[in-house]
């Protein structure tokens, strides 16, 4: 059985949350049946910030009220009366409860007041040992010196000697990164059983959002979306002056704090935006209950995507201006970005896979989506790769490139106008000034890849001014630079068509040796497991040797991406059940697939409920080691796959992460037009996963 894992802040500011973020992230790639419990809550459990958050973005299925084990006012009266045995008792009872239902359990021990902070280490202590549970510590390093840090460990130290807990690591959270190295040497010269890692301080997540500010003032939103609740506030200014003096005092990232009916400033505010020569505000606060003229209040309803969120609040500005200080940054579900950087600093500050050693695991083998997604991103970053993306300007590609430089999954180009791109950047409110942006209009490459291009196609009547033409298109030039080794993979399509994705690669790159077609798989991500389905989107009738090929490329697909192929050749019919010219296709690929792997797994022709149901299999097909637990499944035609895929995706709420194109001789992927963010992200971890294991074949 494996040991779980609490989570104790020491002090207040510990910055708790990204550490337990990580730790949800590590393992959630290590058990399909993941917890999250708190000992004690200090509010009601719907309240409680970090299971919400935990709940949110993981997925659990688990009840709130089985993720805490007592509330702060039972406690008082426990303590109150002498009796804190007991509550070790009621919290481990509720623990345990939640050890039935799950593999692992990560633990967050409560927040403490500054009057209750001398029992903190106590409790924590007391509580993880009394659970079984391996400790990590947190300790503030913020505003302190290395010799602060060092007596703070110390002390910490010597107050846990007396309760001899099993300490799985230590976190300093928020660092100064100019004291990192000098404070690496001395824990290394000590004899530490355990490690101590550092975690920089990351100003992302020391400023609260726009959302933290509308949660703790009560504010109401008069004007913004969702996007623009994200925003990071960098600094407040209270505008009391004229227009002239608040201009000049302007700052990136401003909460302009600002009587409601101070029309001036909140026309001035709105202009400032859309100037290039002012700053990005992050907010507009109008104090005192007074919300805009109705004349002001028309013109911002008039303008179709206000630039940034406006917030009403009933008391006075200086009363508001005082209150906004006291808010802190907190993580929230919602907030990608704010996640993203919050797990990017923390990744990168410890040695997974030396952290993965120390933790003893016991784990189902079976692949969920969770576990997926978590081995792609932590294979993605082990040998970052340059994956090239030619729809720039598009809102959904350039948010998902901030997600993933935040979390160091890729180095990524952009192509496009740049000036446009710069221009979409700075009005969404995105972190992407170092991104590599190439227009293929101006670039100095074009004129290269047009002679490449010219030589590969000269054959097919290309001359070279129709190749310096074509290379204007950003699909032909992005697939040019993979072609070149410009750059290692290309993801596009979610502007363009599948076509208009493959087309340059089919052209470009073209087809492994030894590989006779060019097919596609889609990552169906189910509640409990991940599926491959192939072909859906590529070839309309394989015959009966390019069905073999694609089973054959797509169980190859399912190995690099750790996931055992067991393959089910679908048919209209079980085993020798059915005649017919689709059915006999399907037989003689199956032949044709044993023929060219004997290793594989691999049933057919087969049925989808036969492949997929463990009952159904024991009737039709009862000898078989595939039936009933199939997980790539290869159909007979891209009707039957196109149409199959989508009705699982849209009945079942499974997530579709593809096409994934295979039997390239270098990574190019397409993406729905509907694509989201996550699918964008995924994509691209997948193109970079591709690349690695073609830049070990190379």
């Amino acid at each position: 059985m494996a040991q779980n894992i609490y989570i104790a802040g020491v002090e207040q500011g510990s910055g708790k949350s990204a550490i337990v973020l990580t730790l949800m992230e590590l393992l959630s790639g290590e058990t399909s049946k993941l917890g999250f419990f708190r000992p004690l809550i200090h509010q009601n459990v719907k309240q409680d910030k970090l299971i919400r958050l935990v709940i949110d973005r993981y997925h659990l299925k688990l009840s709130p009220e089985s993720m805490y084990g007592c509330s702060a006012d039972v406690a008082r009266e426990l303590l109150a009366s002498n009796r804190y045995d007991e509550l070790l008792k009621i919290i481990l009872r509720k623990y345990k409860s939640l050890e039935s239902q799950c593999d692992r359990i990560l633990c967050a021990g409560p927040n403490f007041n500054k009057e209750q902070l001398s029992m903190e280490t106590d409790f924590n202590a007391d509580v993880a040992n009394n659970l079984g549970c391996l400790l990590i510590p947190i300790l503030r390093g913020d505003s302190r010196n290395v010799n602060a840090i060092i007596d703070a460990t110390v002390s910490y130290r010597q107050s846990l000697k007396d309760h001899d807990c099993d300490i799985l690591a230590v976190f300093i959270n928020g660092v100064d990164e100019r004291i990192i190295k000098e404070l690496t040497d001395y824990f290394k010269q000590q004899d530490i059983e355990y490690p101590v890692y550092l975690v920089p301080t990351v100003a992302a997540l020391e400023k609260p959002t726009i959302s933290d500010i509308v949660n703790e003032l009560n504010a109401k939103v008069l004007r913004g979306d969702n996007e623009c609740l994200k925003r990071d506030v960098l600094n407040y200014k209270v505008a009391a002056m004229q227009v002239p003096h608040f201009l000049d005092h302007l700052e990136e990232g401003d909460l302009v704090i600002t009587p409601g009916d101070r029309s001036d400033i909140i026309l001035a505010s709105l202009m400032a935006h859309k100037s290039t020569n002012y700053p990005q505000i992050s907010g507009l606060l109008l104090s005192g209950k007074q919300e805009p003229d109705p004349q002001i209040t028309q013109l911002i309803s008039g303008i179709s995507k206000l630039p940034f969120t406006v917030l009403g609040v009933a008391s006075d500005t200086f009363t508001t201006a005082i209150n906004v200080t006291g808010v802190q940054a907190t993580l929230d579900p919602a907030n990608e970005r704010k996640i993203a950087a919050a797990l990017g600093a923390v990744e990168k500050s410890i040695d997974i896979p030396a952290l993965k050693v120390k933790m003893a695991s016991t784990y189902s083998t079976r692949v969920t989506p969770i576990m997926f997604e978590y081995e792609l991103i932590q294979r993605a970053k082990a040998e970052l790769q340059h994956i090239v993306l030619p729809e720039g300007q598009d809102e959904r590609i350039l948010r998902a490139a901030e997600i993933l430089i935040l979390r160091g999954v890729a180095k990524l180009t952009l192509l496009g106008d740049e000036e446009a791109i710069r221009q979409k950047i700075q009005l969404l409110g995105l972190h992407l000034n170092e991104i590599n942006i190439i227009s293929p209009l101006k670039s100095p490459l074009r004129k290269q890849y047009a002679e490449c291009y010219f030589k590969l196609r000269q054959h097919k009547g290309i001359n070279y001014e129709m190749a310096f033409d074509t290379l204007s298109d950003s699909s032909y030039f992005g697939t040019m630079m993979v072609h070149l080794n410009d750059a290692d993979g290309m993801v596009s399509g979610a502007i363009h068509t599948t076509q208009h994705t493959i087309r340059p690669a089919f052209q470009i790159i073209k087809t492994k040796p030894g590989t006779s077609i060019v097919s596609s798989v889609f990552f169906m991500c189910l509640e409990d497991r991940v599926l491959i389905y192939g072909d859906c989107a590529i070839n309309p009738e394989p015959n009966a040797q390019q069905l073999a090929d694609i089973a054959v490329s797509s169980a190859e697909t399912a190995l690099l991406f750790h996931i055992a192929p067991r393959i089910a050749m679908l048919s209209y019919s079980t085993g020798e059940s059915g005649q017919g010219q689709a059915v006999n296709k399907v037989r003689e690929a199956v032949r044709l697939s044993r023929e060219q792997r004997p290793d594989l797994k691999l049933e057919g022709p087969i049925q989808y409920d036969a492949a997929i149901d463990v009952g159904v299999a024991k009737t039709k097909l009862p000898d078989s080691d595939v039936a009933g637990q199939a997980n790539v499944f290869i159909f007979p035609d891209l009707n039957t796959g196109n149409n199959t895929y989508k009705a699982v995706q849209r009945t079942s709420g499974a997530v579709a992460i593809g096409p994934v194109l295979q039997g390239l001789n270098k990574p190019v992927n397409d993406l729905s037009r509907g694509c989201t963010v996550t699918d964008i992200v995924n994509t691209v971890a997948i193109t970079a996963v591709q690349a690695q294991i073609n830049g070990v074949d190379e």
